[in-house]
């Protein structure tokens, strides 16, 4: 499925052809990348395990969460698993080319994963980091979601693997993605 553009719009028809999918599919598991938990807060009431992915403390302004204290312990309450860690894609190698100006491994990598689209690059990224917080276990299939800046344009099915063996992810169907991004 291909949506005409990316962005916001796209949330609610994304979330249900995740939804459809892990049904059929039998999955019990969704990880979402929310920054600020509008996107997660949307699958409180799927039945299913949730795990959101936020962006890393500091990404947008030093020191700051994006998401806000109350719609964290809302998301908690619900049994939703908030994961807030260095992005795998990221971290150091970003560093060095806000540093030194350079072109690193992971951000190769995460630029390799864009050629399909900024959602699947974070659905392969939120995989990989739930998966090494202990969170979803490495080659169990699960439903990502994902979008290209706010809300959710993207879902996969990926079969993650942890960080040091980032090359054994398997993302086995793009279930949905923006045509135009």
């Amino acid at each position: 499925m291909h949506w005409p553009a990316k962005g916001p719009a796209n949330t609610d028809a994304t979330i249900a052809a995740a939804l459809s999918r892990a049904r059929e599919l039998g999955l019990s598991r969704i990880i979402v990348a929310s920054h600020r938990g509008l996107t997660a807060a949307k699958l409180i009431d799927s039945g299913l395990e949730i795990v959101c992915v936020t962006h890393q403390a500091g990404f947008a302004r030093p020191g700051e969460d994006e998401m806000p204290a109350a719609v964290r312990r809302k998301l908690a309450a619900a049994g939703v698993k908030v994961l807030t860690a260095t992005h795998l894609l990221a971290g150091i190698d970003r560093a060095l080319r806000f540093k030194f100006q350079g072109v690193y491994p992971s951000e190769i990598v995460a630029t390799s994963l864009r050629m399909l689209g900024q959602g699947v690059k974070v659905c392969a990224e939120i995989a990989g980091m739930a998966t090494d917080a202990g969170l979803t276990p490495p080659g169990e299939d699960v439903v990502c979601i994902a979008g290209s800046g706010t809300g959710a344009d993207t879902a996969c099915v990926i079969s993650p693997a942890h960080s040091q063996h980032f090359f054994d992810t398997k993302i086995r169907e793009i279930i949905c993605k923006p045509r135009d991004f």
